[in-house]
C-alpha cells in the first residue's frame, strides 16, 4: 500500500478555481510546494517510528519546526493557489496549478503517518463520526491483529497467513483460522446493525455520495462505469471459478489449498533472505536500491503501523541546478519468510521504484491515481511466483501449474474483498458477513459461513473503504503491463537490466503530468481490458474443473 495524496480531476478543479490576479509565480508556489512535501515526509517518518528518530528529528530539524513548515506553507498554498487565474497559463502550468490545488486541499491540517492514534476500545462508542471512528477501527488491527493468541505464542496478521498455507494439519489451520475472532468482534460485533463496521459503512457510504470515492476514482482511472467495473470484477471472479474443482472447502483451508509453492519454496526463503532477494532481483532489473538510500523498517514492534506500506521521506527537486533525489521509507513487518512475505516486500519495493523514477518538476511529483500505483507495485512482484525467478533467485522450483495457483489464488482474495468494498459501499445497509458469503461461496468454492466476519482481516476495509478495488480492479493493468512489457522486451521474470529504464522513460518518470487514464492508454497502445487477466486465469484449469473457457 502507498500512503499518498489524492487528486481530483483537472476540469473540476479549474471550474473552482476564482479567476483573479497571481500574487506569486508559479515557479515560487512550486517551492513552496515542494517544501510543504518535504515537511510532510519529515513528520511521517518522525511519528512512524520515533525511536529511530532521537529528541524527535530528521535532518538537523525537530519535529516541531517540521510541523511548522508544513503549517505556513499549508496556509500559503491555500491562500496563493486560488488566487492564479488558469486561463493565463499554458496548458502544463495549469495542470500544474490544479494537480497542487487537489492535492493540497485534500490535506490534513496537520501531518499524518500510518501509525495508530485511535483505540480499538473506542469503536464501541456510539457517538463517533466518520473519522475518528477509522481511526478506532485501525487501531483494532493494530492492537489485536498484529497479537494473535496461538499455540501458547502470539503472531502477526500477515505471519498467520503464511502459515495458513503451510498447515498440513486442518484442526490447527482452524485454530488458526480462529485466532482472528477477536479482531473480528471488534470491528463487527455479533453481525449486528450497530456494529462499529456497520455503522462506519453507512458513514462512508454518505461521505462518498458527496465526494468521488475510492471505487469512482478507480472504475474512471480505467475508463468503464462503475457498473461496468463491477461486472469486470464478476467476471474474474467467474472465471475462477470455472477453472477450479468445483469442491466446495472450509475458509480455514483455501489458503492451503492454493498454497503448494509456498509449502514446496519455504525453506529457500528464511525471514533473512527477504531483503537480500528483493535487492539482488531490482538490480537484475536496473535499479540498485542500496544505492538509492531507501530506508528500511521491517521488524515487528508496538505502535508501529499494521500494514505494509511505502512513503516519500523528500521527493526530488532541482536546486540550484542539481537533482535532489528522493529518498523513500518502506515499512512492513516480517516475523518469518516465505514466498508470500516475499512477494509483499517485492510490491512494496514497486512503489519504491515508482519513486525513485519520477523526474519532474515538483508539482507533478507523485504517482498518479492510486489504482495505477498499486497495479505497477504489482508488476514485478508478481514474477516470484514464476518459476524462471525462483529457480535463478532460490536455486529450486515449482511447476508452473502450482506457482499460477499459488498466485491468482491470493489475487482471487483481492477480487473478492473489492467486490465485497464496491457492494457495501454502494449498499451500506447490507449484512456484511452475508454480502462476503455469497461472494466466497458462488465464486470461490468457500462452504458458507455467515456466522464469521472472517472478511474483516484487511485493514483498508476500515481505514480506507473502497481502496480494495485498488488492488482486485488493478490486477487487471497489472495482467496488462506484464504483458505489455513482455511484448516490448521479452520475459523479465529473471531479471532484465532495461527493465526500469525502459519503464522509467515510458511509463514512471512523469508523474502526474498525465491523466493516468492517458497515460495507461499511451503506454498499452488501447484502453485497459480485463483480457490479458482472464487468459492467465484460463492457463490454471485443471482436469475436472467445471470449465466453458
Amino acid at each position: 500500500m502507498l500512503l499518498s495524496p489524492l487528486a481530483t480531476s483537472a476540469a473540476s478543479i479549474a471550474q473552482n478555481t476564482p479567476k483573479a490576479g497571481t500574487p506569486e509565480t508559479l515557479r515560487q508556489i512550486e517551492e513552496a510546494y515542494a517544501d510543504f512535501n518535504d515537511a510532510y515526509g519529515a513528520v511521517s517518518l518522525i511519528d512512524s517510528d520515533p525511536d529511530s528518530y532521537p529528541n524527535g528529528s530528521y535532518a538537523g530539524r525537530s519535529r516541531a519546526v517540521w510541523q511548522k513548515i508544513y503549517a505556513v506553507k499549508r496556509s500559503e498554498l491555500l491562500d496563493n493557489l486560488k488566487r492564479v487565474a488558469v486561463r493565463q497559463l499554458s496548458a502544463r502550468d495549469a495542470r500544474a496549478l490544479q494537480v497542487m490545488h487537489a492535492a493540497v486541499l485534500e490535506s490534513s491540517a496537520t501531518p499524518q503517518s500510518l501509525a495508530p492514534v485511535g483505540r480499538c476500545q473506542d469503536a464501541q462508542r456510539q457517538d463517533l463520526q466518520l473519522e475518528p471512528l477509522q481511526q478506532a477501527l485501525y487501531a483494532c488491527f493494530a492492537e489485536l491483529a498484529n497479537s494473535l493468541e496461538f499455540e501458547n505464542g502470539t503472531l502477526t496478521r500477515v505471519a498467520a497467513f503464511d502459515l495458513l498455507t503451510r498447515m498440513a494439519e486442518p484442526q490447527r489451520r482452524k485454530s488458526l483460522f480462529m485466532a482472528f475472532l477477536p479482531l473480528w468482534q471488534a470491528l463487527n460485533g455479533g453481525d449486528e446493525t450497530q456494529s462499529p463496521y456497520r455503522r462506519m459503512i453507512r458513514l462512508a457510504a454518505v461521505e462518498a455520495s458527496k465526494k468521488r470515492s475510492p471505487v469512482d476514482a478507480a472504475a474512471r482511472t480505467v475508463g468503464v462505469s462503475i457498473a461496468e467495473a463491477e461486472r469486470w470484477l464478476e467476471r474474474i471472479l467467474d472465471t475462477w471459478r470455472q477453472v477450479n474443482v468445483d469442491v466446495a472447502i472450509e475458509p480455514w483451508d483455501y489458503r492451503f489449498d492454493g498454497g503448494a509453492a509456498e509449502r514446496e519454496l519455504a525453506g529457500a526463503i528464511s525471514r533473512q533472505a527477504l531483503q537480500p532477494l528483493n535487492q539482488r532481483y531490482y538490480l537484475d532489473l536496473g535499479l540498485d536500491l542500496a544505492k538509492s538510500d531507501v530506508i528500511y523498517d521491517l521488524n515487528p514492534r508496538t505502535g508501529k503501523a499494521p500494514l505494509a506500506y511505502t512513503d516519500y521521506v523528500r521527493r526530488g527537486r532541482m536546486l540550484d541546478g542539481i537533482w535532489q533525489p528522493t529518498i523513500v521509507r518502506v515499512s512492513a513487518s516480517y516475523e518469518h519468510g516465505g514466498l508470500g512475505p516475499l512477494n509483499e516486500l517485492v510490491h512494496e519495493n514497486g512503489h519504491a521504484a515508482h519513486m525513485l523514477a519520477l523526474r519532474t518538476r515538483a508539482a507533478f511529483m507523485d504517482l498518479g491515481d492510486p489504482i495505477f500505483f498499486e497495479a505497477f507495485a504489482d508488476v514485478p512482484a508478481w514474477s516470484v511466483y514464476d518459476p524462471a525467478w525462483q529457480k535463478k533467485y532460490l536455486g529450486t522450483s515449482v511447476a508452473e501449474s502450482v506457482s499460477l495457483r499459488a498466485l491468482y489464488s491470493a489475487v482471487m482474495l483481492d477480487v473478492a474483498w473489492a467486490l465485497f468494498d464496491l457492494r457495501m459501499l454502494r449498499g451500506p445497509d447490507a449484512d456484511p458477513n452475508s454480502v462476503w458469503t455469497d461472494i466466497t461461496s458462488r465464486y470461490m468454492h468457500i462452504k458458507p459461513h455467515p456466522e464469521l466476519a472472517w472478511w474483516a482481516v484487511r485493514v483498508q476495509l476500515v481505514h480506507k473503504p473502497g481502496y480494495m478495488v485498488n488492488y482486485g480492479l488493478g490486477a487487471v493493468i497489472t495482467a496488462d503491463i506484464r504483458q505489455r512489457i513482455a511484448e516490448a522486451l521479452g520475459p523479465f521474470q529473471a531479471g532484465d537490466v532495461r527493465w526500469y529504464g525502459w519503464l522509467s522513460a515510458r511509463l514512471l518518470k512523469t508523474g502526474q503530468e498525465y491523466e493516468t487514464r492517458e497515460l495507461l492508454r499511451q503506454f498499452l497502445g488501447r484502453p485497459v481490458t480485463p483480457q490479458a487477466l482472464l487468459g492467465e486465469l484460463q492457463r490454471i484449469a485443471v482436469p475436472g474443473a467445471n470449465s466453458h473457457l
